[in-house]
Order: C-alpha cells, then sequence, then structure tokens
C-alpha cells in the first residue's frame, strides 16, 4: 500500500456526495477500508431502541465513514481542493499541495 496521503487531523474537502464541497477534518482513517471519518460531515441518524444504559431511547446522529477518494486535502493558501505530492525537506519527507506547493505538515 502506498504512503497516506490524507491523514488524522488534516483539514479535507468533499468531492462528491450529499455533503460535496464542504470541509471538514479528518477524524478518522481506516487505511484496510480506504475510509476516512469526517468530524461534522455525512451524519447518519441511528434509531435507538430504549436499554437500560439508555432508558430514553431516541435518535443518535452519528458521521459514518466515507471512502477516501471522495475527499481530498484542502491547500492550506486557498482552502480548494488539491492533490498531495512528497518533496524531501532538509532530510524529511514532507507532504506538499501540488496547486501552491505550501508544505502540509507541520
Amino acid at each position: 500500500m502506498a504512503s497516506a496521503k490524507i491523514k488524522k487531523g488534516d483539514n479535507v474537502v468533499v468531492l462528491s456526495g450529499k455533503d460535496k464541497g464542504r470541509t471538514g477534518t479528518v477524524a478518522k482513517v481506516m487505511p484496510k477500508d480506504e475510509k476516512v471519518v469526517v468530524s461534522g460531515l455525512n451524519v447518519m441518524t441511528r434509531h435507538r431502541k430504549p436499554s437500560q444504559t439508555n432508558p430514553q431511547g431516541g435518535l443518535d446522529r452519528v458521521e459514518a465513514p466515507m471512502h477516501i477518494s471522495k475527499v481530498a486535502v484542502a491547500d492550506p493558501k486557498t482552502g480548494a481542493p488539491t492533490r498531495v505530492r512528497f518533496e524531501t525537506v532538509d532530510g524529511k519527507k514532507v507532504r506538499v499541495a501540488v496547486k501552491s506547493g505550501e508544505k502540509i505538515d507541520g
């Protein structure tokens, strides 16, 4: 498997689906499943039956995972979606936005 271009904590833009164009922060990355969870986006409603731990029951809003191909890293300069390439800077492998050339990693 190739190096991960999207990591936890990255700002991403959704490219397709009901949240197209919206931005959020990656909360979780599942590389084996090729999925990401973006906080505040792709929110699904779960109907919960009453139980001992939750006697009221009701509706829970949960962020569902989405395929990694549906998101792109947001350019640090403009906020637009961009591809990512790797460069070596001072002997360290660094992620760089293709559109602006800005470093994504601190």
